[in-house]
């Protein structure tokens, strides 16, 4: 499911307000091509994804038409026999942004491969790669390089099959894992970046940063733990899933005290990988996704939180303004939607954009929670990674949906097969866990009552912050509770 997109004022004289809400792609206008086309940006969180004209979106819409019909095809900005004037000019751009939110937004339209097909070959011609073989390097969690041949126009999905076939994962297996765009940090920690989409093409999208900090991660995608049994069957998946285990709990990703630290090593030093994995498997954390330090309004304002993904909940590990810290979860079941916003600083009635057209953008994420019964509230949090956390909420309630309904997570290969084989390679054992940070902070429980907060203003006439109300996500797995249930 792809990402929101982002307006991104990199030309001065256009200081619009940025949106970033729900599955979108936004436009931004760009001056004239050397043709003498307008042309428009589509920033993918926050980064530009591809540059298209006005002409390149019709063909979309009319091949858009032409297969699932007027109906259900969004109304598209009509030709202009004359020169726009500058007022005209964003009108349409505004107009393409609609649009393009609508198409995405629609389950059918946004979900299509001409859609994305679309967008994976702009992506392509923008950043000027050719269609050749290269080698990609995707990286295991436990840092180890897996080197496959691809082709520049291989879109994730391939390339997700390149490396199940070159680690000899069997098909059913594949769509168990993921491929995450990582940006690596100090003392071998990284952060996540997003969850590689369908619209996009890996190799393009890791090289046109041009940063050797950033990397493509072959991880688990998903979060309920039961999961791990059918991966554990196999020896390559359960080689990736010990790797994966070592690696978080050497992050500290999993909270280990040093009893169960000792049990670890252990098992470990005797080759017991179901074993240990068992075990981590009741251990705090285990499975979940780490974001890095962020702010939040709850349960005070301005509170510093370290945010997890798992287990269907966001976990808030939080220090209060009186450097108390304390710990709390909010479950999915219980989250009735969410949003993500961004906003851009604006100075002297221009947004604030360096030279490479990336503006300064913050990002929130705030979902409306069911504290008790008929008590709903709102929780924000700021962080460069709203968007990451928003794709994991959705990820879960996916999954919580598939599992009520009898599916599976299961995913095969186009027609049975790979268009090309790699030889195996074997996933290396992780070294033996160091000793567990002694420094680490304790945590402290939250009270059964949660402390009431409220949103921090949202306001559509703020000029730099330019929220619609029809972006709010709407949650399929939100369940009613009443005050015995919290």
């Amino acid at each position: 499911m792809p990402e929101p997109g982002v307006i991104e004022s990199s030309n001065s004289t256009w200081a619009a307000p940025m949106v970033l809400v729900g599955k979108k792609e936004s436009l931004q206008r760009l001056p004239l091509t050397k043709h003498g086309q307008l042309a428009y940006n589509i920033h993918v969180n926050g980064v530009l994804h591809c540059r298209v004209r006005y002409s390149q979106l019709l063909r979309l819409h009319e091949q858009l038409k032409k297969e699932y019909g007027n109906n259900v095809v969004p109304a598209f900005p009509p030709k202009k026999l004359f020169t726009l004037a500058p007022v005209e000019v964003e009108q349409r751009r505004e107009q393409l942004e609609k649009y393009m939110q609508a198409v995405r937004q629609d389950p059918i339209l946004g979900a299509s491969e001409t859609f994305n097909s679309f967008l994976r070959k702009t992506q392509q011609e923008t950043q000027q790669i050719p269609t050749e073989e290269v080698h990609l390097d995707v990286y295991l969690s436990n840092g180890q390089k897996v080197k496959v041949n691809i082709l520049t126009s291989d879109q994730t999905e391939d390339v997700l099959e390149a490396v199940a076939s070159k680690l000899g994962l069997p098909d059913d297996l594949v769509g168990y894992f993921s491929l995450f765009l990582i940006r690596e940090g100090k003392d071998e920690g990284y952060t996540f970046v997003r969850k590689l989409q369908e619209f996009e093409l890996p190799f393009v999208s890791v090289t046109s940063l041009r940063n050797p900090e950033y990397r493509i991660v072959h991880r688990k995608s998903y979060w309920d733990s039961a999961y791990d049994n059918d991966i554990m069957d196999n020896v390559v998946g359960l080689n990736l899933l010990y790797a994966q285990t070592v690696s978080d709990t050497e992050r500290g990703w999993i909270l280990v005290n040093k009893e169960q630290h000792r049990q670890l090593k252990s098992l470990q030093e005797k080759g017991s990988k179901k074993e240990f994995i068992r075990f981590a498997q009741t251990l705090k954390y285990f499975g979940y996704m780490k974001f890095d330090p962020c702010i939040t309004d709850f349960p005070e304002k301005g509170c510093h939180v370290i945010v997890s993904a798992g287990n269907n909940e966001l976990n808030f590990h939080v220090k209060l303004s009186n450097d108390q810290i304390k710990d709390g979860s909010f479950k999915v079941t219980r989250m009735r939607c969410w949003r993500v916003t961004s906003s851009v600083p604006v100075a002297n009635g221009m947004a604030n954009s360096d030279t490479s057209g990336k503006s300064d953008i913050k990002l929130e994420l705030a979902f409306e929670y069911l504290m008790s019964k008929e008590r709903l509230q709102w929780v924000t949090i700021t962080s460069p990674q709203a968007i990451m956390m928003s794709i994991c909420l959705q990820s879960m309630v996916d999954e919580l949906m598939v599992k009520k309904s009898g599916g599976s997570i299961k995913k095969k290969r186009h027609n049975g097969s790979l268009r090309r084989s790699d030889s195996e390679q074997a996933v290396k054992s992780p070294p033996l866990l160091d000793s567990p940070d002694s420094n680490r902070e304790p945590i402290v429980k939250l009270s059964s009552k949660l402390t009431s907060v409220t949103l921090q203003g949202i306001s559509t006439s703020n000029p730099a912050k330019d929220i619609s109300g029809n972006n709010i996500h709407g949650n399929y797995a939100f369940e009613g509770i009443g005050d015995d249930d919290l």
